[in-house]
């Protein structure tokens, strides 16, 4: 599966990729934390609720997941802002347009991003802040911390917490994820991807199209895995600073 939200597979089927096999995004061995930690942390909103995360990179722009809106419509979409619970306080915002990747390819899971526009600008504050873009992917090893609202473990976990949680992971190069160091195989770790890691911690689903971030910059959009927290499998991000040029351009002109 993509890491989108897996529950949702009985209650909301009608947004976002549920693939089998691959994960859906979800922190697994997160601790709790707070939006004025993580402000640039967005909730992508249906009806039903929470879907998937992204990060708001200037007054109307959200970077998310292409895989996350594969099936919506932008009149069907929200995103809450400066808030540490997805369900309460912040602020809502309408969803005025998105433009997936053109290049986004599900079945090898290359350039999955998104851009979202909000209905009106949203001001910064101490909960709202924009994240700036990598203009380079950071070195293996580098520390870097996601976060989301994700179901906290693979099976059996039925709701979404509330509240924001994050896990602290390290960097590790497209290079040498799909090295024989891991599991994957060069094969499916491609261009405009790059991966992290920390034994036993991961996101997984519900924090799909999530921020990756590392020495203040978003480094990578949460995308997807094998199961989560799985050892010898990192996380697979969105390679923010392969993709910069295209985010940069669609958010001028969308």
């Amino acid at each position: 599966m993509f890491r989108f939200v897996a529950i949702f597979l009985l209650f909301n089927v009608a947004f976002g990729e549920i693939l089998i096999n691959d994960f859906n995004g979800r922190i697994v061995s997160g601790e709790e934390t707070t939006i004025d930690l993580h402000p640039y942390q967005i909730s992508l909103q249906s009806k039903s609720g929470h879907f998937c995360g992204g990060s708001i990179i200037n007054e109307d722009t959200v970077v998310t997941a292409a895989h996350c809106l594969q099936t919506t419509t932008a009149d069907q979409l929200q995103v809450r802002l400066g808030s540490t619970s997805h369900n309460s306080g912040g602020k809502l915002v309408n969803v005025r347009a998105f433009y997936a990747h053109p290049g986004y390819n599900k079945t090898q899971r290359q350039n999955d991003v998104a851009i979202v526009k909000l209905a009106e600008p949203v001001a910064q504050s101490a909960s709202i802040r924009y994240i700036e873009l990598a203009e380079e992917t950071p070195a293996s090893g580098t520390p870097a911390v996601v976060s989301g609202w994700g179901v906290k473990c693979y099976f059996w976990c039925i709701s979404l917490p509330t509240s924001l949680l994050k896990v602290d992971v390290n960097i590790v190069s497209r290079a040498d994820c799909g090295s024989t160091d891991y599991k994957y195989g060069s094969s499916k770790i491609l261009p405009t991807m790059v991966c992290a890691y920390e034994a036993k911690s991961d996101a997984c689903q519900g924090d799909s199209g999530g921020p990756l971030a590392a020495e203040g910059k978003l480094v990578g959009v949460v995308s997807w895995g094998n199961g989560c927290a799985k050892e010898g499998y990192p996380g697979v991000y969105a390679d923010v600073a392969e993709l910069r040029s295209w985010i940069l351009e669609i958010a001028a002109s969308l």
